[in-house]
């Protein structure tokens, strides 16, 4: 198993601002979205957010300090301490499935630990999944939902701006819930836009005599409409950028709804050139002088 801190770069004494900090700058680097969904990069990011998941919390990461790999059984070492009367020594990295010994050699080191207790080795219940589906609009300002959890009750959960289909969030245990759990994103088609990563994409029409001579546009966005300026001689497909108006952050999707809204995405609208389809006399006629204007204007030779 994998050393977390070595995972994060970061030293067993590492602050809480430094794991955090280790954990940002490396989920942006091996991101699957910045790396074209490479397999190791993604496998890399996994192992990130695993890291994170368990050192960012005081209690797991106390766990893990003591016990290092099976600290998911930290609990059951503490009650088998006190049963087979082993004192505040603690124990770490043993192998239960490898190692025997007692009487007639057929015992565990998990039986004798727990004073002979017979049957399978009970282990901790994974972290419940709740699948929630949000609107573009939601993923972006942030929203939240009414759960029916498992105990009946009703519980109301924030979801963060920045999520993406498949994002985790991590909901902590408390006293009111029970144990933790995790909501499973998923953020439905829009319309108009396009996502992918914190880029949107929109297509905007312009008229024919806009993308000759120049003028404006009218751009959506998520938080209202720009003017964009439309340079002469556009052409039909021209992509233009609108730096800061995508999608905002969300540093920690696997684990944590803590997010950085100041790093937003780009919007990129892409010039759709709206041809008439009906002309006036008088429209064909300045066409056509335009056409042969152009074609005496090419076959001048040069001076």
């Amino acid at each position: 198993m994998a050393d977390y801190y070595r995972t994060l770069g970061v030293p067993r004494g590492a602050t809480e601002k430094e794991i955090r900090s280790a954990f940002r700058k490396l989920a942006r680097k091996h991101h699957p979205d910045v790396n074209d969904n490479d397999p190791v990069s993604e496998e890399k990011f996994k192992d990130i957010n695993e890291a994170y998941t368990v050192l960012s919390d005081e209690d797991s990461r106390a766990k893990y300090d003591r016990y290092g790999d099976d600290w998911k059984r930290a609990d059951q070492f503490g009650r088998g301490g006190r049963a087979g009367g082993m004192g505040g020594g603690g124990f770490s990295h043993f192998d239960f499935g490898g190692m025997r010994g007692g009487s007639g050699g057929n015992s565990s080191i998990f039986d004798q630990f727990f004073g002979g207790m017979s049957g399978p080795e009970t282990r901790p219940q994974a972290p419940a999944e709740h699948k929630v589906t949000v609107s573009l609009e939601e993923a972006f300002t942030g929203s939240s939902r009414r759960l029916q959890i498992q105990n009946g009750r009703r519980l109301e959960v924030k979801i963060p701006p920045g999520v993406d289909n498949g994002s985790r969030v991590h909901v902590s245990a408390n006293s009111t819930h029970g144990g933790a759990f995790y909501l499973i994103i998923s953020v439905k088609d829009h319309a108009k836009f396009r996502r992918h990563g914190k880029d949107l994409y929109v297509e905007v029409e312009a008229p024919l005599d806009d993308a000759i001579l120049g003028g404006e546009m009218t751009v959506p966005t998520l938080t209202g409409r720009l003017v964009l300026t439309i340079p002469k001689g556009t052409q039909n497909g021209r992509r233009f950028r609108l730096a800061g108006q995508g999608m905002p952050a969300l540093n920690n999707s696997a684990n944590n709804p803590k997010i950085d809204v100041d790093h937003r995405g780009d919007l990129f609208a892409t010039l759709k050139v709206n041809l008439p389809t009906e002309f006036t006399e008088e429209e064909l006629e300045l066409f056509q002088k335009l056409r042969e204007k152009r074609a005496d204007s090419e076959g001048k030779p040069e001076e």
